[in-house]
């Protein structure tokens, strides 16, 4: 079994030090590297690698909206996010385009190395620091405290279907055609509804209700 791996990160020291590594083992093969996320997706579409290992954050298109025309695409290839962000809104955002597996750039080289098997395997994994995270968000969101159904406006509901969909302000400002300060305050409104404090709270009970199925 050798594995086709395609790197995209936009340092060139990180890629290529991520190149030596997964080069070493003997049964993964770097076929390529990318240096931002459409370079990503043409490089995918060429040499239909196996697994990605991705950067979030990249000029030209981040690494989650390369994940998502990948998966698009080349259904049969798998997406590892690679970052040193800590937060549970990219890892949601990250689940939602198709990633398979989501690690943070500190994490030890051997966990990589594993989670490359794994995703090609067909099985997914997540860095165990930002899946405690979000079993935490989930069991807080069952709690039967909170609300199970709540009245929102036509236009919170577009809101929270999008921000489920991983959109960012920009995006759901874009797509709405409304203001990024109106997308703020609209959020905060629905925090406030739906008794959530943040982002990654209200995308999570967002899927739980079925509001990115269409529900809304």
């Amino acid at each position: 079994m050798n594995i086709k791996v395609l790197v995209a990160d936009d340092h060139r020291l990180v890629r290529q030090g991520l190149v030596q590594l997964l080069d070493a083992e003997d049964d993964m093969t770097v076929v390529g590297e990318a240096a931002d996320g459409e370079e990503a997706c043409l490089k995918a579409k060429l040499l239909k690698p196996d697994v990605v290992v991705m950067d979030v954050s990249m000029p030209r298109m981040n690494g989650v909206e390369a994940t998502k025309e990948i998966r698009q695409q080349l259904p049969q290839t798998h997406v590892i996010i690679l970052t040193m962000h800590r937060r549970e809104d990219l890892v949601f955002q990250a689940l939602k385009a198709g990633a398979k597996g989501f690690f943070l750039k500190e994490s030890d080289s051997k966990d990589l190395i594993e989670a490359i098997r794994i995703v090609h395997g067909q099985g997914a994994t997540l860095d165990a620091e930002m899946a405690v995270k979000l079993i935490d968000e989930f069991r807080r969101l069952n709690d039967p405290k909170q609300a199970d159904y709540v009245h929102l406006t036509d236009r919170e509901r577009q809101i929270l279907e999008l921000l489920a969909e991983g959109a960012d302000n920009r995006q759901i400002s874009k797509t709405l055609n409304i203001s990024e300060k109106t997308v703020r305050n609209r959020l905060s409104a629905i925090f406030d509804k739906l008794h959530v404090n943040n982002r990654t709270q209200a995308a999570l009970y967002a899927v739980r209700e079925g509001f990115s199925e269409g529900k809304a």
